[in-house]
């Protein structure tokens, strides 16, 4: 678990580092960097969900998947969630609960997590995941310095995350294709496309309703729908 320790580690040190930042950044400044994030987040999101192949896979993937959220009520759930640890912590590092989840979502629905997990976890090369933590590390100063110490919170589920999956890789490894991942990474590149229009504050999507996706995404490529 190597590869995963290293990533939550470098968002730790990253958003510590944005923590420090933060409090001699003015509001008007604050405000144009989580602007100019908010694209770094869209053009993210479009490398990754131009990864798919097959675009009725994507679009009943998030028909599908975003009925099941509103259905389960996902965003209400993760908005009280959100608030929660909010009003535990207070407001004077931001709004932790939101910054926890939006920071959350970016760094799990990629599919180099997925990879990098999975090859860590089979041949014991961690290269893929070190290489995600240098990525996530800068990422997490920026977006600590904006959203504040939530950010740092979202070390947890990537150490959860990628480490059950390098814990598991002999056993997940065959239902991982190339194709299962590049659906599954186009759906998880439109999921973050909302996180950065919500960013922009051009929208207010409610993003978790659309996360049973990534999974309806593994089930039609699993079974060939």
């Amino acid at each position: 678990m190597n590869g995963a320790l290293a990533n939550a580690a470098a968002i730790l040190l990253g958003g510590a580092a944005g923590l420090l930042l933060r409090g001699g950044i003015s509001e008007a400044l604050r405000k144009s960097v989580m602007q100019s994030m908010g694209l770094a987040v869209v053009v993210i999101a479009l490398r990754m969900a131009f990864q798919s192949q097959n675009s009725m896979a994507l679009v009943v993937s998030l028909a599908v998947g975003t009925s099941l959220g509103v259905w389960l009520d996902l965003d209400g759930k993760m908005d009280r969630f959100a608030a929660h640890i909010t009003a535990r912590t207070g407001n004077r590092f931001g709004d932790v609960g939101q910054g926890f989840v939006s920071a959350s979502l970016i760094y799990c629905l990629g599919a180099m997590g997925i990879v990098g997990a999975l090859s860590e976890g089979l041949t014991g090369d961690a290269s893929t995941l070190f290489a995600k933590a240098m990525i996530d590390g800068v990422m997490a100063v920026i977006f600590s310095a904006s959203m504040g110490l939530g950010v740092l919170f979202s070390a947890v589920p990537v150490l959860l995350y990628e480490g059950a999956i390098t814990l598991g890789a002999s056993f997940l490894a065959a239902f991982f294709s190339g194709a299962m991942l590049a659906e599954m990474s186009g759906v998880g590149g439109v999921l973050v496309l909302a996180i950065g229009i919500n960013m922009l504050e051009v929208a207010d999507i409610r993003i978790a309703n659309l996360l049973p996706a990534i999974f309806v995404a593994f089930v039609i490529v699993y079974f060939g729908f």
